[in-house]
């Protein structure tokens, strides 16, 4: 018992689990963004403009959200 972290305390992530984290955000930003566009372009009959748009805001929502997670 003497070797438990106090209850208000949260373990550090080590450097693995912060990669997966920065990933799963860009990914996750470019593929949702990138869909929305996608089904943007589909509506309004465009030659792949929303879904170039989409991907670029979802790479910049992506890494925005990265960075404020990170910071401290």
């Amino acid at each position: 018992m003497a070797d438990m972290e106090p209850p208000d305390r949260k373990p550090q992530p080590d450097g693995s689990d912060m990669g997966w984290r920065a990933l799963g955000y860009l990914l996750s930003g470019i593929i949702v963004w990138g869909g929305l566009g996608y089904l943007v372009d589909l509506w309004l009959e465009l030659p792949k403009v929303g879904l170039l748009v989409g991907m670029l805001v979802g790479a910049g929502a992506g890494m925005y959200l990265l960075i404020k997670q990170m910071s401290p």
